[in-house]
């Protein structure tokens, strides 16, 4: 399995913002961080997900719920785990 670095932001949120404007920006928000922070883990760990390498810094040990209150509400992030 590959994985895809393309961070444009998928059609179907795009049409889920038009039809719910910024109703659904919390949800967006909930997506961007959590893949920004699954990126930085990938980085740590010297390897992208599912990889193998003799590099290998860690190994990734699944997320944790974290709740963030913020303006938009309260929103539940993935923590990823090392």
């Amino acid at each position: 399995m590959t994985h895809n670095n393309d961070f444009t932001l998928p059609s179907e949120y795009l049409e889920l913002i038009s039809e719910q404007g910024m109703e659904y920006l919390p949800e967006l928000l909930r997506i961007m961080i959590n893949a920004a922070m699954q990126r930085e883990r990938e980085k740590y760990l010297g390897v992208e997900r599912y990889g193998r390498s003799p590099e290998r810094q860690d190994y990734a040990n699944g997320f944790k719920p974290k709740i963030v209150k913020t303006r938009l509400g309260e929103i539940t992030f993935a923590i990823p785990q090392v």
